[in-house]
């Protein structure tokens, strides 16, 4: 559930907010509360305001995932907003905590990118396939604890469930991501894979953004990584 204090960034256009793993981003068929509308039931209650509060939804992440969720207060930053996200001007990095050690301390990897709507699952081939589309990550190994690696992930284009299949595809399935390949789930269902930075030109002032989202704190091995490894790759 949203907490005032999951607010990294807001002013009179733009809010970020660092959703916990778990949440739902938008609401969907199964009628259980959602991000957004936690968001806007928070604003009218702190601005006092009258009617409905507009708040438009940039990004989404999927609901096992955490970390930073970019979310529009008007409609100019909103149309503006989206434009960047087609146009590829919204930077994302996150941090996925994986159970193998990938072949390579730093790569790109390139897959095609198949979604099945019924098991709302995807799958990653190597080589182009009907109805797949060309998925695109690089990815850098930031640290490396007893049992877990930590990676820092840049990605370049944004298909259905497109790390966690991809590094799958690659031996290197998500710590807690069941669907995919890892060997045990985690409390709460969440799977470690962190909407770790957020970097744009404000679409209104025109001046650079940069926000970064603390992991889980209730999570010793997130904590961990944050404080061996913080610094690198945000």
């Amino acid at each position: 559930m949203f907490r005032p204090e999951d607010i990294l960034y807001e002013d009179n256009h733009l809010l970020v907010v660092n959703k916990h793993a778990g949440d739902l981003v938008q609401p969907d068929p199964s009628g259980e509360s959602a991000l957004e509308d936690q968001i806007k039931a928070f604003l009218k209650r702190r601005d006092d305001k009258p009617g409905e509060v507009f708040l438009g939804v940039v990004h989404r992440i999927d609901r096992p995932v955490s970390g930073a969720v970019l979310f529009a207060k008007t409609s100019k930053a909103l149309v503006r907003l989206n434009e960047m996200i087609r146009r590829g001007e919204i930077g994302k990095t996150y941090w996925a905590v994986t159970e193998r050690m990938p072949g390579k301390t730093e790569d790109t990897l390139v897959h095609y990118i198949v979604r099945d709507g019924k098991s709302n699952r995807s799958r990653a081939y190597d080589r182009p396939v009907k109805e797949g589309k060309e998925a695109r990550l690089e990815y850098t190994v930031l640290g490396s604890g007893e049992r877990y690696h930590l990676l820092g992930i840049r990605l370049l284009t944004g298909r259905h469930h497109q790390i966690r299949c991809q590094l799958a595809r690659i031996g290197c399935p998500i710590r807690g991501d069941l669907k995919y390949g890892a060997a045990r789930s985690l409390p709460g269902g969440g799977i470690s894979l962190h909407s770790r930075t957020l970097e744009f030109v404000h679409p209104v002032r025109r001046e650079p953004v940069r926000i970064t989202a603390p992991v889980p704190a209730e999570d010793r091995l997130w904590v961990f990584f944050e404080e061996t490894c913080g610094g690198k790759n945000d």
